[in-house]
């Protein structure tokens, strides 16, 4: 996989700027857990996932977690360069949900480019609208969304990105993603078995009835 197929505008940059651009990029490989971004405290660069799936997270002061969104192959990480959005610091953490292979563009190569490309800085700051977009759409959620829905529309969409029915991770993770304690997600998922929407056994989560978890998202 190389760089043209993560940049759609690839063939509106000059030669020399796509030459730049591939002599600097390095790979990197990730273990499941790995943290590849922390928060404010580097800037290492674009992160273009090449396989796996990674995650950005934010943590609150009592050390609650919650999913900013989920990134998979093909899809680039911006705010793992985030000194390069006119010095706007974003305390977002990014940790390997699968082992992933990481193509990384260097922040100041990526910027220095990014000054005389009009093309690639629209293409950023599409990213970066895109990536403001599914954070307000997570605001909306906690905001205005009982929690039985969220956690039916979580296992929904984690069905989807594991192809399968049958989910294996854990009530505490869940809580990360979703920003609730482990407690909540226990206490809601027992409600769901008990309705038989699920059945629960020890790190594994099987949906037996997506109709009735549909119900919850209409």
């Amino acid at each position: 996989m190389e760089l043209k197929d993560f940049l759609p505008v690839w063939n509106k940059l000059e030669e020399n700027q796509r030459r730049i651009l591939s002599e600097s990029a390095f790979e990197r490989k990730y273990l499941k857990g790995d943290i590849l971004h922390n928060g404010n405290y580097e800037c290492q660069g674009l992160f273009c996932v090449r396989s796996g799936q990674i995650r950005a997270f934010i943590v609150s002061s009592e050390g609650r977690e919650i999913t900013l969104y989920r990134l998979f192959e093909r899809d680039i990480c911006l705010f793992s360069a985030s000194c390069i959005l006119n010095s706007i610091q974003f305390s977002v953490i990014i940790s390997a949900e699968k082992d992933s292979e990481i193509t990384v563009i260097p922040s100041d190569v990526y910027k220095e480019i990014m000054k005389t490309s009009a093309p690639l800085a629209n293409y950023t700051n599409e990213i970066l609208a895109s990536r403001f977009s599914e954070v307000m759409w997570l605001i909306d959620q906690i905001m205005w969304k009982s929690f039985d829905k969220r956690l039916a529309a979580f296992l929904k969409e984690e069905s989807v990105i594991e192809n399968s029915l049958s989910l294996r991770i854990t009530h505490e993770t869940i809580g990360n993603h979703l920003g609730s304690p482990r407690e909540v997600v226990t206490r809601m998922l027992k409600y769901f078995a008990s309705e038989g929407i699920v059945k629960l056994s020890r790190g594994v989560i099987n949906i037996i009835d997506p109709p009735a978890l549909d119900s919850f998202l209409s």
